[in-house]
């Protein structure tokens, strides 16, 4: 479900429309430490040029000689790298990894484009290969499914860009939004107030003059969706968090002290917001990083965020990691 393999069709579809042959690579399993995940997908056009990786770097050389030395297959094949420590060795696999893909000729691109035209609607859908045939299906996905493969049939999930909804437009957020384009993050700010609309210039991203609870129930939030409140104006920020709390969205935080988040939770709690939908406010927002710049709030703001998308705890310190000594500068909130 990574955006890079929606990146990836993208590439391969416009290289057969320039009557390129091309090829589609799938992990399909790892043992050990393979560093690419089940499902990673690369293009390979016939001279040898990709897009994507599914080793990050071990056996792409390999795949590209096979290809400029005429092996060319024309019908879905299994490939598996690593079997012994020599091979595992020679192909740079760490730790002894084994890996097992699938190659594949990109025949036809209707599918292709059915998979692009439906994520960009934030839809998740799978896409199911039949070697024996070559056949290829989509289907509608629920968010929670994994990559599949049962010796005959694949089937992976292809799922929207996650997108980051800012609320106001002013120098944190300007941070905020080159971070998370750095991180293939769709962006879109939302400042209905013409003092800062007027100056917003962040290449990439989509600009709002909306209301922000009018955008946010325009946008359809799903749950590839965070939503951060940093106007510093209740009227704005509270009318935001009052749909945003409701939605689906992974992420929904606002800037503020301690003591301004708990004045925030106690008007939130005077509208139709249950406890549960309060309590889902990230708030003060970000990793307590001790942060005093624009520039180093909006690291814990984005490390956050990544870390609720990724499913993984909020803990400050990885285990056994050394800890920093003290040095008398006062925690954010």
């Amino acid at each position: 479900m990574d955006s890079l393999d929606l990146q990836v069709l993208q590439q391969a579809r416009d290289w057969r429309a320039q009557g390129r042959a091309v090829w589609l690579v799938t992990v399909i399993e790892t043992w050990g430490s393979a560093p690419r995940p089940p499902g990673a997908l690369l293009a390979m056009r016939d001279d040898g040029l990709v897009v994507g990786s599914v080793s990050g770097g071990c056996v792409e050389d390999d795949l590209i000689d096979r290809v400029r030395q005429g092996e060319r297959v024309g019908k879905p094949s299994l490939i598996t790298y690593g079997v012994t420590k020599e091979e595992a060795a020679r192909f740079g696999l760490p730790c002894g990894g084994n890996l097992r893909l699938v190659q594949e000729p990109l025949l036809d691109t209707a599918w292709v484009d059915d998979i692009l035209s439906r994520t960009a609607r934030h839809e998740l859908v799978a896409r199911r290969l039949d070697l024996d045939t070559g056949a290829v299906g989509i289907e509608p996905a629920a968010r929670g499914e994994l990559f599949e493969f049962d010796g005959r049939t694949l089937r992976a999930l292809f799922g929207p860009r996650w997108r980051l909804l800012i609320i106001g437009a002013g120098q944190l957020s300007r941070v905020v939004a080159q971070m998370a384009l750095a991180l293939d993050f769709e962006v879109i700010c939302c400042d209905p107030r013409e003092e800062y609309h007027l100056t917003w210039d962040i290449p990439n991203t989509t600009f709002s003059k909306s209301m922000p609870d009018d955008l946010v129930t325009e946008l359809h939030l799903d749950p590839h969706s965070a939503v951060i409140a940093v106007t510093h104006d209740p009227k704005l920020d509270d009318m935001v968090l009052l749909e945003a709390l409701k939605s689906p969205a992974f992420y929904v935080g606002a800037l503020g002290s301690r003591g301004n988040t708990a004045k925030r939770k106690e008007r939130l709690a005077l509208f139709d917001l249950t406890p549960a939908e309060i309590d889902r406010l990230h708030g003060p927002i970000g990793l307590d990083l001790g942060s005093k710049t624009p520039a180093e709030i909006a690291v814990s703001i984005v490390a956050e965020i990544v870390a609720v998308k990724n499913g993984v705890a909020l803990v400050q310190k990885k285990e056994g990691s050394a800890l920093p000594e003290a040095s008398g500068v006062c925690a954010r909130g």
